[in-house]
């Protein structure tokens, strides 16, 4: 979702229609893939790695986060929690790359939401393509209004540690330091739950 190969590039060109809150064209530019391709020659080198690396001490999640009761229903509140919850989905797929979750908590048209969990099915930590703090950690919520259609925009404040990237098992590790984002998203009305309808990252 940013400068991040991860999921970051991918999502910045997702279309958010955050304005009218009316969605995404099948015009839409390709979003949620990572821009993969190699570093250049001028890339910080391998030996530039970060040194914070939590992943010695981090555990591979045996089951994804479930929805908390307060996520429930169509409220502004049940709306930022489900945001956390879908945070947690997040960083389950980073860490497993088990996509199943974080798409049932999308919309079944959210281009961005697929092409970051087809990215993160062949580059998580579970496979050794990410290793260090690559967990996104949510600061704020704020600025979310609803639109005529139903659905909720707003924005949110995202934080990441430094980790390494590996987007194949091939490929030389790629360092990338933590960093602040603003993820602009909508929300979409589903069965009587907010699902993530579409996302992208502020440049």
């Amino acid at each position: 979702m940013t400068t991040r190969n991860r999921q970051a590039t991918a999502l910045t060109l997702a279309c958010l229609c955050a304005a009218a809150l009316v969605g995404c064209t099948n015009d839409s530019p390709k979003a949620g893939q990572p821009n993969t391709a190699p570093p250049s020659s001028s890339s910080t080198p391998a030996t530039s790695v970060p040194t914070s690396n939590p992943s010695s001490t981090m555990t591979t999640p045996t089951a994804p986060p479930g929805r908390p009761s307060t996520a429930d229903g169509l409220g502004l509140s049940a709306a930022e929690d489900f945001l956390k919850h879908y945070i947690d989905l997040l960083n389950f797929t980073y860490a497993t790359g088990d996509t199943h979750p974080l798409l049932a908590a999308s919309d079944k048209g959210c281009v961005g939401c697929q092409g970051t969990a087809d990215y993160l099915l062949k580059t998580n930590a579970r496979n050794g393509g990410l290793s260090g703090d690559y967990t996104d950690h949510l600061i704020d919520v704020k600025e979310l209004f609803r639109g005529d259609s139903g659905r909720l925009g707003g924005s949110m404040t995202v934080r990441s540690g430094n980790y390494i990237e590996r987007p194949t098992p091939s490929a030389s590790p790629v360092p990338k330091q933590a960093h602040t984002e603003t993820w602009q998203f909508t929300l979409a009305p589903a069965k009587g739950n907010w699902v993530m309808y579409e996302i992208q990252v502020d440049q």
